[in-house]
């Protein structure tokens, strides 16, 4: 499976492509998509977007994962950083690929062991854990760890899914059990 992490900002989206083969895990790439510091905001999210597509295009990644949104002292600040995610999540949709979603707390612990992490220990352990030759950029670290954080929870995902009420098995267990 191929995992392609996205950690959304308005002037610097990182993304992290990584595969999972059983328990292990392989690095394929990683970088930003710079939208650059000034102009106006419908043409950075189109840059956002195209930029997302051409990952796509590049690393034809089975499924995604995107950093969830949280609520900044700015209010401002929290829904230009909503609309970048959404640019992002649109080309992953776009494309076909389903999109799991993590709050930086959840990224932190399955990376580093605790949700209070600085980004200096994401960034070694990102390193560590796909045996990377030196550290990534703090954003390309960001979304690697986004893509870890999916690769460790794929499988309960999809266990979690199988139970699911919908879940035929659970519906015949429910049925004898009333």
């Amino acid at each position: 499976m191929i995992i392609l992490g996205i950690d959304p900002g308005l002037r610097t989206t990182g993304f992290g492509v990584i595969e999972k083969h059983g328990s292990k895990l392989r690095y394929i790439a990683s970088g930003t998509i710079k939208t650059g510091l000034e102009g106006a905001l419908p043409p950075r999210l189109k840059v956002i977007l195209n930029g997302v597509g051409e990952i796509i295009a590049a690393y034809q990644p089975t499924c995604s994962a995107i950093e969830k949104v949280f609520v900044n002292v700015n209010p401002q600040s929290t829904l230009l950083l909503g609309q970048a995610r959404g640019a992002a999540i649109t080309a992953l949709v776009g494309a076909d690929l389903d999109v799991a979603e993590y709050t930086a707390v959840q990224v932190k612990q399955a990376v580093v062991g605790t949700g209070k992490a600085a980004k200096a220990q994401v960034q070694d352990m990102v390193a560590r854990l796909l045996k990377l030759p030196g550290l990534p950029g703090t954003d390309a670290a960001d979304a690697l760890g986004v893509a870890i954080c999916h690769a460790h929870s794929v499988d309960t995902l999809a266990l979690v899914g199988a139970l699911s009420p919908s879940a035929p098995a659970l519906r015949m267990k429910r049925s004898r059990l009333v």
